[in-house]
Parts: C-alpha cells; sequence; structure tokens
C-alpha cells in the first residue's frame, strides 16, 4: 500500500511513519502542504494520505487541508490523526472528508495495524474502481466523445461496436429495450457515428400523441387542414431532411397509424395533413420500443410488414441489473457530475457501503432510475459521505 504522510517540523509525525515501514507498508513522508499536493499532482497512486487534524503555525489548519484534498481526490483515502481524540472529533474529521481517524498517544502500532486491517477491503476496491477508471478512460478515448456513452461493462462495449459498424449503412434500425436504458441515447450515437452526424436529428415521443396530432406532428399539414390551421407547418421527417428520425415508442402506435408509417419506410414519401403534393425526404428511420413487439405481432396489434420495415437491425439493449459494471461507472459519472453543480459539494464521495446498495438493487427504472437516486442523494444529504441511507432504496423491489 502505498502511502503519503504530511510530516512538517510542526506536528513530527516521523514516528508514524517509521511504524508504517515496519508493518512492510510503502510510506514515505513530505514536509509542507505544497510539497503534498505537488506529489498528488504527480500522478503517483498513492491509496491514503496522512493528515494531522492540529496542523499550525503557519500551515493551513489540518480542517480545511483535508477538505482541500478530499475535494480534489475523491477515491484517496484520508487518515486524520491527533495527539488526542474524542468521538466527537472522529465525527468532525469524517464530515470534513476523512476516511478514518487515528488517536496518536498510546501504542501507536497497534493502532495503525488495526487501520490496516479495517481498511483492506476498502483499500482494495478503491484499487479495483481505479483500474475500472484507467479502462473505462481509455474506452471512452478510443471510441471518441462523439457517442457521449459512459460503460463498464463487456455488454455495452460490445454494443458500441454495433453501433460503429451499422453508422453508415443507409437502412432503418429498431432499438430494444426496457424504460430508461437509454434507446435515446443509442440512437444518437448511430446519427453522431455515421455521415448524417452534422444534418438533423430529430425525436419524436410517438406515445405522447393521438393519431390525429402525431400525423400532424410527423408529416405536418397545410394552412386550412383543421381548425387551428391558420398558417402550413412542416413536420418532423421535413425537419429531419438528409438527417435521422427518431421514432420513440413505437408500439403505442394504432394499426391504422403504423399503415402511414409503413408507406413513408416503404417508398420514402408522405403528404402533408390536407395536402396533395407528395413530399420525398431523405431521412433515416431509427425506431425504439420497450414493448414486446412479437407478442403484439402474434394478437394482430402490431405490423408484421411494418416490423420488417423497421428491423433491418435490431439492437437490443441489456436492463441495468444485468450489467453490474455499469452500475458502479453510471454512479460515479453521475455523482460527479452534480457535485460539480454546486462547489461546496466536491467534497462529498460515495461509500462503499453505499456501491454494495446499489449493485444489490434491480433497477425496474435502469439508467434513467440509477441517475434520479443519485441526484436526490447528492444533493439532500448534508454530510461528506453518501450512505445506503441516503440512497432511499425501497427494501424491495416494487416498493417505494
Amino acid at each position: 500500500m502505498k502511502i503519503l504522510i504530511l510530516n512538517t517540523p510542526n506536528n513530527k509525525l516521523q514516528d508514524l511513519v517509521e511504524v508504517f515501514q515496519a508493518l512492510n507498508q510503502d510510506a514515505a513522508s513530505v514536509a509542507s502542504e505544497n510539497a503534498l499536493m505537488s506529489e498528488l499532482r504527480s500522478g503517483t497512486p498513492y491509496d491514503v494520505v496522512v493528515i494531522d487534524l492540529e496542523l499550525g503555525d503557519g500551515t493551513k489548519p489540518g480542517s480545511e487541508l483535508i477538505q482541500i484534498v478530499r475535494s480534489q481526490y475523491l477515491e484517496l483515502a484520508i487518515l486524520a490523526v491527533r495527539e488526542t481524540g474524542t468521538v466527537e472529533v472522529a465525527n468532525q474529521a469524517a464530515r470534513l472528508g476523512a476516511s478514518d481517524f487515528l488517536v496518536r498517544g498510546g501504542d501507536l502500532h497497534a493502532r495503525v495495524s488495526t487501520f490496516l486491517e479495517k481498511g483492506k477491503h476498502y483499500f482494495e476496491v478503491l484499487r479495483e474502481n481505479r483500474s475500472l477508471n484507467i479502462q473505462h478512460s481509455q474506452l471512452q478515448a478510443l471510441l471518441g466523445e462523439r457517442y457521449h456513452i459512459v460503460f463498464g461493462s463487456p455488454a455495452m462495449q460490445k454494443l458500441v461496436g454495433v453501433v460503429e459498424r451499422i453508422a453508415n449503412v443507409p437502412r432503418p434500425v429498431l432499438i430494444l429495450g426496457e424504460r430508461g436504458v437509454g434507446k435515446e441515447l443509442i440512437a444518437h450515437a448511430i446519427h453522431k457515428a455515421g455521415t448524417r452526424a452534422s444534418r438533423p436529428f430529430v425525436a419524436v415521443n410517438c406515445a405522447a400523441f393521438t393519431d390525429t396530432l402525431l400525423e400532424s406532428e410527423l408529416f405536418g399539414h397545410e394552412k386550412g387542414a383543421f381548425t387551428e390551421a391558420n398558417k402550413a407547418a412542416s413536420g418532423k421527417f421535413e425537419q429531419a431532411a438528409h438527417g435521422t428520425i427518431f421514432l420513440d415508442e413505437i408500439g403505442n402506435m394504432s394499426l391504422p397509424f403504423q399503415q402511414k408509417i409503413m408507406r413513408v419506410a416503404e417508398y420514402g414519401k408522405f403528404t402533408r395533413v390536407g395536402g396533395t403534393g407528395e413530399i420525398h425526404p431523405d431521412v433515416r428511420i431509427i425506431s425504439a420500443t420497450n414493448a414486446d413487439l412479437e407478442a403484439k405481432m402474434s394478437r394482430g396489434e402490431f405490423l408484421c410488414d411494418l416490423y420488417d420495415r423497421l428491423a433491418f437491425e435490431v439492437i437490443q439493449i441489456p436492463p441495468l441489473r444485468e450489467r453490474p459494471e455499469d452500475i458502479i461507472v453510471l454512479a460515479q459519472h453521475f455523482f460527479d457530475m452534480f457535485m460539480h453543480e454546486i462547489p461546496s459539494f466536491r467534497g462529498k464521495r460515495l461509500s462503499q457501503s453505499a456501491l454494495d446498495a446499489l449493485l444489490a438493487y434491480p433497477f425496474p427504472g435502469n439508467v434513467r432510475e440509477l441517475k434520479t437516486i443519485i441526484e436526490r442523494a447528492t444533493f439532500r444529504d448534508t454530510t461528506n459521505e453518501i450512505t445506503p441511507e441516503d440512497l432511499g432504496l425501497p427494501s424491495k423491489s416494487g416498493e417505494k
């Protein structure tokens, strides 16, 4: 384990350096706060930094330095030390961002041994997280910023490979998956990875409209087509010219409206509501649904011919509960994102017990639900550590 100790002339922690070394730990020391921050910025993968709460004589208070280090190095374990201590002092150190608290008096060798044993699992998790973050950063760099997809699982890595393969194929794509898995995100990635990237990407939630409104929304209308039509208006298909239209919740369309979509998918043309002239938009159609289309087709609720037209390529996004590697990566991503909205929050961290609780939860709402859970916990918690209780997870699946 690599340990960095702030051993200033004032606090004299050389005895602590020697104890860590005697216990076969890779312990090094620096003599000033500037040297400490410089060493941390060097990129050396330290597991623990040790700071005395009673720094003084021209040096920043230890409490302030702990907050600074925590705000910049979220995964680093911070051991706060003091000549004497109470439960209240230990709690104060935790609120500042310290991972643990150690009293220097008494049998220091025994106290340090207890700290190392107690933190063994914690440090293993830190190293695993650091390794995952490095791998994830490398994957993101290789795949390019254009995708904006955060993942750590082999399943999503494979899916992104499919995105790259089909990006320039000028044929429809059908994306299947439960609510909240990120179907629109994948649709947008397909668009951005292909030759239409500089053209419009237009998304429509088909479940949000009645047939009459959806027809005008997608195909546009001429002046006088209906009572409120005071002027002609283009629809989403025209607005997506030479780009991509994303039809979300395609499974909610009525059979008559499915016929209209099939005509566009098959012949590449349509007419505005109240119009007579045909419009031929050059548009790639990507559709999505969380419905079981095969079951709908067997019941006669979804046109088999439309499925055949839309499903030239089918992408199935696995639910979040089936890719636990993504839970940790996404949780940390959302946590970091929300923390940066308010500077005073940057000393917070997700506890290992909170991460364990997230891994055990089935996430019926998938990534969207995870984002909401992390958002609420980040803004509602008033301490420096997010615990399982802060997450507000249902005790059983389905309970709220």
